[in-house]
């Protein structure tokens, strides 16, 4: 758990304590709670409703709105259209995504980067698209700060990833988990064991838990819900930049709740610009630790993400 008071302000004395919590946990297992992070309760609440609102519309509303892997990644994804762990079955969750608007005339909507383009907002969900864009604003707040802390407990300049951020393929998800079959086998989740694709992932979640996170032992811990804090991990983007000094771990999502309920959870994805390029770091390779990873660009990266998962 790290508070992130009095350390949201640049020059805050406090920054340099708050960063070195945030190296002790990704040094480790690559996860943490942030509480202490300026984010209304109520709004959390407001995207909750408008998520659940949205879920529970009628099938063609939702369908209206379908993604295609092929496109810019935007809309919603049925139960099963996703596989994240290929030795377990299809995830069983709805999702629907959103990011930041990009004109037709974009250079990377020009380019077909899949990260890039027009939302598609369904019809009839009240107050949906205002509540994500204000939600998108509030979190990515907090994103740039978490950036800033990051590249402080590097030893590097707080605005290293912000200066690889120039146009961002950020984009917020939002899950539904019905509860699973009786008949549900070890192989069934709502999402299967897999690490997250991009730089920093913020995760609010409902009260119903089922997030589990692998240690370094192999062992699974659950990380359940506490109220008022956001639950942070490191994508697989930050391995390759610190050349394995921090790590991306392995989670899954089990529909535990009881009375069967249906589980939520609202998750915004800090990925960078999609022509950044990411390579290790000043003082992360040596003639003794050469790198771990080729370079490549944040595009590329999640461009063969995308296909390993959707096929």
């Amino acid at each position: 758990m790290i508070d992130l008071t009095d350390s949201l302000a640049p020059d805050e004395p406090r920054r340099h304590v708050v960063a070195e919590q945030i190296r002790a946990a990704a040094e480790t297992c690559g996860f943490f709670y942030v509480s202490g992070h300026g984010i209304s309760a109520e709004l959390v609440r407001r995207q909750f409703a408008v998520a659940k609102q949205f879920f529970q519309s009628p099938t063609d509303v939702k369908q209206a709105v379908s993604s295609r892997p092929d496109g810019a990644m935007r809309g919603y994804g049925t139960i099963g259209s996703q596989t994240l762990d290929a030795a377990a079955h299809d995830d069983i969750k709805e999702s629907y995504q959103c990011g930041w608007e990009c004109a037709a005339d974009h250079p990377y909507v020009l380019k077909g980067y899949s990260s890039y383009g027009q939302n598609l907002w369904p019809e009839g969900v009240s107050d949906f698209r205002e509540t994500c864009e204000l939600y998108m604003e509030s979190v990515n707040d907090l994103s740039r700060t978490l950036l800033q802390l990051l590249a402080l407990s590097l030893e590097l300049s707080e605005d290293y990833f912000q200066k690889l951020n120039v146009h961002p393929s950020d984009t917020l998800r939002l899950l539904w988990y019905p509860p699973h079959s009786a008949k549900a086998d070890s192989r069934t989740f709502g999402a299967g064991k897999h690490t997250d694709w991009g730089a920093i992932t913020i995760l609010a979640q409902d009260a119903n838990g089922g997030l589990e996170i692998q240690m370094r032992d192999g062992s699974w811990v659950s990380a359940d819900p506490v109220d008022g804090t956001f639950v942070v991990n490191l994508g697989d983007m930050i391995p390759r930049w610190t050349n394995g000094l921090y790590h991306s771990n392995f989670h899954r999502v089990i529909n535990k709740s009881a009375g069967r309920r249906n589980r939520q959870s609202v998750v915004f994805f800090t990925d960078l610009d999609f022509e950044a390029f990411i390579e290790p770091i000043p003082g992360a390779q040596s003639a003794d630790r050469p790198p771990l990873l080729p370079p490549c660009t944040v595009g590329e990266h999640m461009v063969a993400m995308v296909q390993k998962t959707y096929g």
